[in-house]
């Protein structure tokens, strides 16, 4: 069963549409939009201050999602992609984004719509990723822009791709 706690009196809002893996973590004030998914090992924690994910957010297996207390609270848009063992900490992140697996965004940065991060970036506090572009690296910077088949062909592709793996552990039947 997963691990999911009221903190200082508040429930997590998790839709009945969402898959939560069985050892992921959600605690606090967390609402979620409809068809999100947490998987495996994923830690959501509105424990110091408030997360808000749109529609079809997927927290992939081990990732982290936190903020930072009287501080910073965590807003993710719809259609986003959280990578495998991500760390998103006190932001903002845009509809249509895909966060790349191991990489870490720190707090106050604002990940603006149609955009990458990628793989292992590590995104410095404040700071700003404009819209329709791809940052890497350590510290990430804007290596160009994303091009409408990349958008399509990744950033939808996962969040979708998302949905459907998560249908398979909400109904056994689809296991067959």
């Amino acid at each position: 069963m997963p691990v999911i706690l009221p903190v200082k009196g508040v429930m997590p809002q998790i839709p009945e549409n969402c898959f939560v893996a069985p050892n992921a973590t959600i605690v606090g004030d967390v609402v979620m939009g409809d068809e999100c998914s947490i998987w495996f090992n994923a830690v959501v924690r509105g424990d110091v201050n408030s997360i808000r994910m749109g529609n079809k957010v997927n927290v992939q297996d081990g990732a982290c999602i936190h903020c930072t207390y009287e501080k910073t609270k965590t807003v993710i848009g719809n259609n986003v992609s959280i990578g495998h063992n991500a760390l998103v900490h006190g932001c903002t992140v845009e509809d249509n984004v895909l966060i790349g697996m191991g990489s870490i965004v720190m707090d106050g940065v604002k990940i603006g719509s149609n955009s990458i991060v990628a793989a292992g970036a590590v995104v410095l506090e404040n700071t700003i990723i404009e819209a329709g572009t791809i940052y890497a690296g350590v510290p990430a910077k804007k290596v160009k822009n994303i091009s409408q088949e990349l958008l399509h062909g990744e950033v939808d592709r996962i969040a979708n791709n998302y949905v459907m793996y998560s249908s398979w552990f909400k109904d056994p039947e689809a296991n067959k």
